[in-house]
């Protein structure tokens, strides 16, 4: 009886993909008080990915920004599922519209496989909604870190 050889755990993205998305992520909160997360995982334990972006919010304290305008990006790779999640403050400024539309975005580019492209692409759009939104002031401070947060 043998033991099966320790196999590492394939990353889910690069480090050169890690560099990209925390790169968009900075660029876009520049110009904004609005703060922008990407949570990925391999898969969903939920039917409606918007109920695992929900948990991930909350965990992350994304509920406790100034000015309510914390931005979520869930998304479970191997499960192919993703979901935008945006702060009450936020919300009521660009409507659910806005988000449709870059739920557009991120399909499209992960049905051709360009899913850090995607990524890069919905972080700068949705940066550019909240600086017009809520624009960066001389006393703002990053209220969150602009890492990728890896779940299961």
């Amino acid at each position: 009886m043998g033991i099966l050889p320790f196999r590492k755990k394939k990353e889910l993205f690069t480090e050169d993909e890690k560099a990209r998305v925390v790169q968009a992520i900075r660029q876009a909160e520049r110009l904004t008080s609005g703060e922008i997360r990407l949570f990925v995982e391999s898969r969903c334990q939920y039917v409606d990915p918007m109920d695992r972006a929900r948990e991930a919010f909350m965990a992350l304290g994304m509920d406790k920004t100034k000015q309510r305008n914390g931005v979520l990006l869930y998304i479970a790779l191997r499960d192919h599922q993703f979901a935008i999640l945006g702060d009450q403050g936020i919300h009521e400024k660009v409507g659910p519209d806005f988000w449709h539309q870059e739920a557009r975005v991120l399909k499209h580019h992960f049905s051709s496989h360009r899913i850090v492209e995607g990524i890069e692409i919905c972080v700068k759009e949705i940066g550019e909604s909240l600086c017009q939104y809520f624009p960066h002031e001389a006393d703002d401070q990053n209220e969150l870190p602009d890492d990728i947060v890896f779940g299961r």
